[in-house]
């Protein structure tokens, strides 16, 4: 399993290639627009043009973009709802570019709907995403920790919407804190085969692109997304050891989104990657 984090593109843009590089990445995840803004941010032709030609050297592969914190593809209010399908197109675009896999998101909350209201919504929109974007990149879904309203806790919702929209370029990305979170218990290989069994059942795993491996601060079922380092958290060193060398699993790849309370990313990197089996 390929091991990287999520870098920062703070100025110059192209030198994430660089810091990802630095601490020992193999891929990486970025934002591509602010995450807290609406409005695209334009990336120079010159900065994607040195970001394609330092990832020649460096080589990190998959690049992932992560979607804007602010997106609701079931809102109804207008301006949401058309801002978050604009911002994804626009993430997408980017992609391209920059010779990334995709870009992951949140899909956003009922706010007090059922899924079953809201579902037509969030197909509209996936649907318009994926027709205003390039066939050489992908749009993933990442689960939620089931907070209220969220949308996409259980496999069962990430898988309807999979279903709904019918595209080969539909794809999931799992995060381990959040899948703990909304009661999914990864700690023992029982736990691993029953959640790989019904990602399978539910979604299939060739739709499966990888992880966000964080451990987790919350309890199994809390509900609750608050990260951990690696092996400092409710989870524990075991299921990442296990993740990482799982025969269905192997060749995904894994991104860090922890909050570096204990160990910075070169560490845990370097933690992840001496797991690894031949």
């Amino acid at each position: 399993m390929k091991i990287g984090a999520h870098v920062s593109t703070a100025k110059p843009f192209s030198e994430a290639v660089k810091r990802a590089n630095e601490i020992g990445c193999e891929c990486m995840q970025i934002f591509a627009n602010p995450p807290q803004r609406w409005n695209p941010v334009p990336i120079s032709n010159d900065e994607i043009k040195k970001f394609v030609e330092l990832n020649k050297k460096y080589d990190i592969s998959p690049i992932i973009i992560h979607g804007i914190y602010l997106i609701n593809l079931a809102s109804d209010n207008p301006f949401f709802y058309k801002a978050s399908a604009k911002s994804l197109i626009d993430d997408m675009q980017k992609a391209e570019k920059l010779g990334a896999l995709g870009v992951n998101f949140h899909v956003g909350s009922t706010k007090g709907k059922t899924f079953a209201e809201v579902l037509p919504k969030i197909k509209d929109a996936i649907v318009e995403i994926l027709s205003s974007s390039s066939e050489k990149v992908d749009l993933i879904l990442e689960n939620s920790a089931g907070a209220g309203d969220i949308i996409g806790d259980t496999l069962e919702e990430l898988g309807e919407i999979i279903k709904a929209v019918k595209s080969p370029r539909l794809k999931v990305l799992v995060d381990t804190a959040h899948a703990f979170a909304s009661g999914y218990d990864l700690r023992d290989e029982k736990g691993l085969k029953n959640f790989l069994q019904k990602f399978e059942e539910e979604i299939g795993l060739e739709k499966l692109v990888g992880f966000h491996f964080n451990d987790s601060k919350s309890a199994l079922n809390s509900n609750r997304d608050r990260h951990a380092d690696i092996g400092y958290g409710e989870i524990g060193m075991k299921t990442f050891e296990m993740f990482t060398n799982h025969p269905k699993l192997k060749n995904l790849f894994c991104i860090l989104e922890t909050p570096e309370d204990n160990e910075n990313w070169t560490k845990q990197i370097k933690k992840l990657k001496s797991m690894r089996k031949s």
